[in-house]
Parts: C-alpha cells; structure tokens; sequence
C-alpha cells in the first residue's frame, strides 16, 4: 500500500499543529487526500507558518491544551480519527530550565492524556508519538544512538522525553498492544526547514541576523547536532503510520529518523552554509556569560528506518539549508507562502516514495 492510498480519506488528528513540523505534516497530509484535524495551543510565535500558510482554512483546528483531559476526550470523541500523529509539546531545553515542572506536564501527562484519550475512541486503529533524539542517556561518544540504548537526559527537556519513551512504552504493552491497536514513536533530530520562527534556534536566529546583515550570537559554536530538512523525519514518520495502520503488531517500536552521518555538523558550520546560501559572508560571535547546560555531541543512527521501512533522507545539509533559505526569502519578499511550502512538498514527492 502507497503512502497516499494508506491515508486518502482517512480521519487523521494531529496534536501540535500549530507548530513548525505540525504545520509542515498537517499540509503534507491534506495532499495526500487525508480529512485532516488539529488540536494545539495558539501558535507560539508571531509570524507562525500556520498563520502564513493559511492551515486554519485547510484543516478542521481545534485550539487547546492536551493538558486538558476533558477538551482532549471531547476532540477525539468527535473526530473519531483513525491515526493520532501527537507532537504537541514544549520542544526547547532552554525554556525547560526556566520552567521544568511544566515541560515535564505539557510532555509526559500531555502524552499520557493523548493516549488515554485514544484509547476512548472509537474507530482508532494507531497512534504515533514523536519524541526527540535527546531522549537517549547521553554518554559523549561519536556515534550515533540507536533505539536499543538507554533513555536518559541531562536538562529536563531532555529527561522529559525519556519519560515520553517510557510512558509510550507501558501504554503500548499495557493497553494497545493487547486490543490490537499501533503504537510506535519517532525520534529525529534538529530538524530545519521553512517557517520555523523560534526564538533561541540556530537556523531561525541565522536568518534573521542574515536578514538585517548582522553577526550570529553562538553559545556552542562547536556543538555537533544531526540537522535534516523538516520533510525527510516528515516522510519517516507517514512511512510507518501507513504500515502501523496495515500491520499494527508488527510496527510497533521506536523508530530513528536522522540524517546521513556527514550532515551530523558544528553549529558554526551550520552558519557558514546557512550563509554561504543567503549569498553572504559567514559571520558570527560568541555569546557571553553562563547558559544552561546543552549536551555537546549528539548523533542518531536512523539504519533501522533505513532496512526495515526503507526509509532514507533525502536531502544533504547544503540542499537542506539551500530550501530554508529560499523559503524565508520568499516569505520576506510577500510570496504566498501556502503555495510555497506544498511546492517543496510536491518537490519531495508528495507520496514519499
């Protein structure tokens, strides 16, 4: 079964809509043929690509918290979706030293609900949940994590999504498993792209100083990240929703989605082809003073995704780089940024194949 035939005319709800990856899956979904709902908090940042995308009028969006048990159980009852994609959650380690005890409910109780909430609803056959390659217990080797190593972290975005993983895991050998129903998670890594708007990460922070030709402010310009274009973890992750959907017990596990191991690359690096595709000259300076501890090295080993769905990234870091820029160029240039982004997608091969 293709990838468009696994989801036309299939309910699908997707937490975390509103977001930079959500927003990217909700337009890729409506492509493939898919009655496409959302549930989310207001977009965080202002531009967000869901406003400038115009996703609001495409999909059916439901504004709320999944720390809201009730407003949860209502949407899913309604709904009725056949696959939950949930990747609603707070996604930035310096946001979770300023306030851990909230990361930890927006990301493991958030999770729990959304899968109790499943549970409830008829009609379900799968539920995917997306984590983070920061879940693994960070040991500073030069290898890539595999979805055998143990779970940890350090800050509490990280150690929230270890819990994530956990919880997950309980849920599927408690609940779905035994009723027959999928249950598997995705791990990526920094994932760049169009329309991501957050403060505090490298690529957004990269092109706005780009923008007004002004110096990029470091805290780690030698810490190694897996980047990868937002379509590539996007494509992994419709890939084993439409096989958790046929075969259920057989593709429920966790899942890598990284990049080839050469994109695994300095931050600095990253700023000297981030600018080198704007058309201008690298320029950066480090950030002063004390800030929260981020792990130095990270890399994730996506072979598993590679031999047993087939799955393989796409695109380089260059070419990566090379589709952000041209997409924010546009956007400060007053394109319509909806018929943008699904060209990248239609680009990509809307079918992922």
């Amino acid at each position: 079964m293709s990838v468009r035939q696994a989801y036309r005319g299939r309910r699908v709800l997707v937490t975390g809509h509103t977001g930079f990856k959500g927003g990217w899956l909700c337009l890729w979904l409506s492509q493939l043929g898919a009655e496409v709902a959302g549930y989310a908090l207001a977009p965080a940042t202002e531009p967000s690509l869901y406003a400038v995308t115009g996703l609001e009028s495409r999909i059916q969006s439901i504004l709320a918290d999944v720390r809201d048990e009730v407003a949860l159980r209502r949407t899913l009852s309604e709904i009725r979706p056949e696959i939950v994609f949930h990747l609603a959650a707070q996604a930035r380690v310096d946001a979770s030293y300023r306030d851990p005890r909230g990361t930890f409910e927006v990301n493991v109780v958030g999770t729990a609900n959304v899968l109790d909430a499943a549970l409830a609803t008829g009609g379900l056959r799968a539920a995917l949940v997306v984590t983070s390659d920061k879940c693994y217990e960070n040991q500073r080797w030069a290898w890539g994590y595999r979805e055998t190593d143990a779970l940890g972290g350090h800050d509490p975005y990280s150690a929230s999504k270890g819990c994530q993983e956990l919880v997950v895991g309980s849920y599927r050998r408690s609940f779905f498993g035994p009723t027959g129903l999928g249950l598997a998670t995705a791990r990526a890594g920094n994932v760049i792209g169009g329309g991501d708007f957050t403060p505090g990460r490298l690529v957004p922070d990269c092109l706005r100083a780009l923008a007004k030709k002004h110096p990029v402010r470091l805290r780690n310009p030698e810490a190694v990240r897996p980047w990868q274009h937002v379509l590539d973890p996007l494509a992994g992750y419709l890939a084993l929703g439409a096989r958790l959907l046929e075969d259920p017990g057989t593709w429920s596990e966790a899942f890598n989605f990284g990049p080839d191991p050469e994109d695994a690359q300095a931050v600095r690096n990253v700023v000297s082809s981030c600018a080198a595709a704007w058309g201008m000259a690298p320029a950066w300076e480090a950030d002063p003073g004390d800030h929260p501890h981020e792990t130095a090295e990270l890399r994730l080993d996506a072979s598993k995704a590679r031999l047993r769905l087939g799955w393989r990234p796409r695109h380089h870091l260059t070419e990566a780089l090379a589709l952000t820029v041209d997409w924010q160029k546009k956007f400060l240039a007053g394109h319509n940024m909806a018929d943008v982004t699904l060209a990248q997608i239609g680009c990509y091969g809307v079918d992922g194949g």
